[in-house]
């Protein structure tokens, strides 16, 4: 736990929720015996299981949205952290709270879809064995994130309201990022697997960006202690006004600080040098801004009202990625070109993508998904042309194990936020 924090929200819906009920039962109570009735009857549809309106407890796997959840609307705030040294006056400071009121819609969505990936990543961290296919994980969380935001994304335009914030990467050993199962993917889930769980959940444009790491061979606890230990690292250090160069290097010093045994061999774990944090905005999950995860000289400052993906790498390989592999991951650009498309199957998927996924990241189920085939060849051409990113998996050398853990921070006029904190990691 970072010392500096006051504990983590709750992630447990159904304990806030009785926490809920004890108050308002509380009337009911005072009111005498009439009151007590009532309050039984309100309680019956909360008890029933499988997705009901109203139901008090999410499901396993989890179909309820968060909104029925949390019917007063208000989500649990994330771990709050005061900033420090010179800019320790922001917690009691008058304008930045009438600022930080100001902001309380921004907040409300924000908290919302931190929520909605706390209690699925919860289900997730429970349920993903060895044996299952990623294709079959991957579609577990993204079905789940769907339906707690409450936006299946099958409608032209509902994905851009609410749902998938990008898609569920599941990159494994020496893979580090932007892996996730393109359609005909027979990968099984292996027990000597180190697979990065990666995923984001969005209401209206803001995007939840949050990692974990699962190996069920306990030889690898230590690469997962130190990256967790990294990002913890770079959550504490990071604040309004500091430079991004001076997160990367106790980044960096956090994660170096510790060794790996695998097979009778003593292993460094090192920062992976070419891979970084990142601001994100509405509907963008890379703003232009980086946190490095080694010492630099970057003097880029973080600023009040940014939000960053604090995300740190380590591997037991070289410390370094490469692109590898068949891409899955692509997005829009913001600043895409106003090029004629020869190709018309570009056409009509630019037209697809930009009203399902606007510059939202997507994979290639997402398009099968939307009923699109034979695409490939229009893909390409949007890539070729600029208007469309492709973002191939990104690897360390062949036997190494890479471990990730992501948080999304707030910088509130007031304090830091780490709103996808939760009782997990």
């Amino acid at each position: 736990m970072l010392n500096d924090h006051i504990s983590p929200a709750s992630a447990k819906a159904e304990n806030d929720d009785s926490d809920e009920d004890k108050d308002e039962d509380g009337g009911n109570i005072d009111a005498g015996a009439p009151g007590t009735a009532k309050k039984k009857k309100k309680r019956k549809p909360k008890k029933k299981k499988g997705g009901a309106s109203g139901s008090k407890t999410q499901t396993a796997p989890p179909r309820v949205p968060v909104s029925s959840l949390f019917p007063n609307g208000q989500y649990p705030e994330g771990e709050i952290a005061e900033y420090r040294s010179e800019n320790s006056y922001r917690t009691t400071n008058e304008e930045k709270r009438h600022l930080d009121r100001m902001n309380n819609d921004f907040l409300n969505e924000y908290r919302q879809g931190a929520e909605v990936h706390r209690q699925v990543r919860q289900w997730a961290q429970k349920n993903i064995k060895p044996g299952q296919s990623l294709t079959e994980i991957a579609e577990g969380i993204e079905d789940s994130v769907r339906a707690l935001t409450g936006h299946q994304g099958l409608e032209e335009g509902d994905n851009i309201k609410g749902g998938m914030g990008f898609p569920t990467g599941l990159s494994i050993n020496n893979c580090a990022a932007h892996y996730t199962p393109n359609a005909g993917n027979r990968t099984i889930l292996q027990p000597d697997d180190v697979m990065k769980v990666d995923f984001g959940a969005h209401i209206n444009g803001r995007i939840v960006d949050s990692a974990f790491t699962m190996a069920f061979n306990p030889v690898y606890d230590n690469l997962l202690a130190a990256v967790k230990d990294a990002t913890n690292t770079g959550i504490r250090e990071a604040g309004i006004d500091v430079r991004v160069g001076d997160i990367g290097a106790a980044v960096q010093e956090a994660m170096e600080s510790y060794e790996v045994e695998l097979k009778g061999q003593s292993l460094p774990v090192k920062s992976i040098r070419n891979l970084n944090g990142h601001d994100i905005v509405q509907y963008s999950i890379h703003g232009g801004k980086s946190v490095p995860i080694v010492k630099s000289n970057d003097q880029t400052k973080m600023e009040e009202g940014e939000i960053f993906a604090i995300e740190t790498f380590g591997s037991t390989g070289k410390g370094y990625v490469r692109d590898d592999m068949e891409t899955s991951h692509y997005a829009k650009r913001a600043d895409a070109p106003n090029v004629a498309l020869r190709v018309s199957s570009a056409r009509s998927l630019l037209n697809t993508i930009t009203k399902n996924f606007g510059t939202l990241p997507f994979c290639r189920r997402y398009l099968d998904r939307l009923g699109h085939d034979k695409y490939l060849l229009g893909l390409n051409n949007l890539v070729s042309s600029g208007i469309v990113e492709a973002y191939p998996p990104l690897c360390d050398v062949k036997g190494s194990y890479t471990a990730q853990y992501e948080h999304t921070i707030l910088m509130r006029p007031t304090v830091k936020e780490v709103i996808s904190r939760g009782d997990d990691y």
